[in-house]
């Protein structure tokens, strides 16, 4: 069921304390129908256009002769940086991902599975600035990002524990991605990103997984999944390409995903941006199949509009959500897991703007088959803030995403016929037997939104939902207690960690 759920009391022996119960909702299993917007007929030509794109055009391949002469190998033409991949050819190469895969958590029983009909749901990603009502916009810490990974690991309906959720400006760029995995792998038990910065720090990343779930296991399982961004158009960088590379030759799983701003990145029409998102998205798959075939790969699609009058991207647009259904055909036509959508809004606050673009934006990622949603709650000023209070908002908001994807019963209980004999005509449910014996299942209740009478609401203090939900991640907060860890295995990561930055001086470039 969509909504099962596990408990977990774990017990931390040698260092003689409990941690606290986290109730944690299964990845969802949809038992809905994709919202399929495209025909056959735009499928085809859109498939056509895409090959097109690839042959003729190409895509560029930036300061990595390595990819270049994987290319060539694999029968494409080279001219200078520049890929033209024959047709068909992508689409060959993209057929030896998984379908579907796990990636395991240190937590066994939080493992996902991506792909299938599955949706998994991660975190805000990347945002430099944080924001609460308190305190405001500033510049994000290490303290907010280790705030932010203890929230998600109290979240109910928060599957994973993603990335960067928000950038810690207060540490060496060379050195913060080892102080934020050591926060994922020590302060959640829920699975995790690696970092994408750098070659380098990719490898950071699989080599601390290998500390945590040892070395061996980590080549024969996915441990990391980790965002790869294509520079739209058409252009594939060394930064992000080395990444890629040295997670799919360890067997971890990479999001290829374009980053489109219609209008600015990509065509302004739908059917345009489609065409150019399938071709970057299957020649990223391609490639990550020629580093190491059978690497775990989500075909991803990050796309927004624009506001033609100020060139700012616009979320929860009708025209972002026709771009994410026929991105989910797409990708299932490709036999590939999907990314897309997010509680995305271009709102400065957590206010009515924010909640009507989230809302739009996490209800179209339902609908169009998404497996993978980063983003899925936290996102505030088109992904230049992490919110605290907007956090938890979205948070509990996903919850109706897993009472949605569950569909309608029928069996004999939901089919309510002793109900409906037993009220009959002009009666009332409110006592009936049946409604007693569901009361606290029959519908999805959020824990944050107030539903008292006027009266009742006035007498607490008259809160507004931003004023709930600042109470709420202060209550989270102090309710946190790490899940236990091995003491030998955390020793082995604060070595790591040390070791690693005890090698170079510190950068903030």
């Amino acid at each position: 069921m969509a909504e099962a759920t596990t408990r977990r009391r774990s017990r931390d022996g040698e260092a003689g304390r409990g941690s606290a119960v986290v109730e944690t909702a299964r990845y969802i299993e949809r038992n809905i129908p994709d919202l399929e917007i495209l025909d056959e007929e735009a499928l085809q030509i859109i498939e056509h256009n895409a090959e097109t794109v690839l042959e003729e055009i190409g895509v560029n391949f930036v300061n990595n002769p390595g990819a270049l002469e994987r290319w060539r190998e694999a029968g494409a033409e080279i001219e200078g940086e520049r890929v033209r991949i024959p047709r068909g050819l992508a689409r060959q190469l993209c057929a030896t991902a998984p379908r579907q895969f796990t990636q395991v958590a240190r937590n066994p029983s939080r493992n996902v599975e991506i792909g299938g009909r599955n949706l998994v749901l991660a975190p805000v990603y990347g945002p430099p600035f944080v924001h609460d009502a308190e305190r405001g916009r500033r510049y994000a810490t290490i303290g907010d990002f280790r705030n932010f990974v203890k929230l998600g690991q109290m979240s109910r309906w928060l599957h994973h524990s993603g990335g960067t959720v928000c950038e810690p400006t207060d540490l060496p760029v060379n050195k913060r991605h080892l102080d934020m995995l050591h926060a994922h792998m020590t302060l959640s038990d829920k699975p995790f990103m690696g970092a994408v910065t750098e070659a380098s720090r990719a490898q950071d990343s699989v080599d601390m997984c290998g500390v945590l779930f040892g070395e061996r296991f980590v080549q024969d399982n996915t441990v990391l999944t980790s965002l790869i961004n294509i520079s739209s158009p058409l252009t594939f960088d060394d930064t992000m390409m080395g990444a890629l590379e040295v997670y799919a030759a360890n067997n971890q799983a990479c999001i290829i995903s374009p980053f489109i701003v219609c209008g600015a990145m990509a065509p302004v029409s739908v059917a345009g941006t489609l065409t150019q998102v399938l071709a970057e998205a299957m020649a990223g798959v391609a490639y990550a199949q020629l580093v190491q075939p059978g690497a775990p790969a989500i075909f991803g699609a990050f796309v927004t509009s624009i506001d033609m009058t100020s060139g700012a991207p616009t979320f929860g647009t009708p025209e972002a959500a026709q771009i994410t259904y026929g991105a989910g055909q797409l990708a299932r036509r490709l036999g590939l897991p999907f990314r897309s959508a997010g509680s995305f809004c271009g709102s400065k606050l957590p206010d009515a703007q924010a909640a009507y673009e989230s809302a739009n934006a996490l209800n179209n990622g339902l609908l169009a088959g998404v497996n993978f949603m980063l983003h899925a709650c936290g996102w505030l000023e088109g992904g230049l803030v992490a919110s605290y209070e907007k956090f938890v908002m979205d948070a509990d908001q996903l919850g109706a995403l897993h009472k949605m994807a569950a569909g309608v019963a029928v069996d004999e209980s939901a089919q309510a016929m002793d109900a409906l004999r037993d009220v009959g005509p002009g009666g009332h449910f409110l006592d009936c037997d049946h409604t007693r014996a569901q009361s606290g299942t029959a519908f999805w209740r959020s824990e944050l939104f107030d539903h008292q009478p006027f009266e009742s609401w006035i007498e607490e203090g008259g809160r507004d939902t931003l004023a709930l939900a600042s109470e709420r991640v202060r209550s989270l907060l102090a309710a946190y207690e790490p899940p236990a860890m091995d003491p030998a295995t955390a020793e082995a990561l604060d070595a790591f960690v040390a070791e690693r930055k005890a090698r170079m001086p510190d950068s903030f470039m």
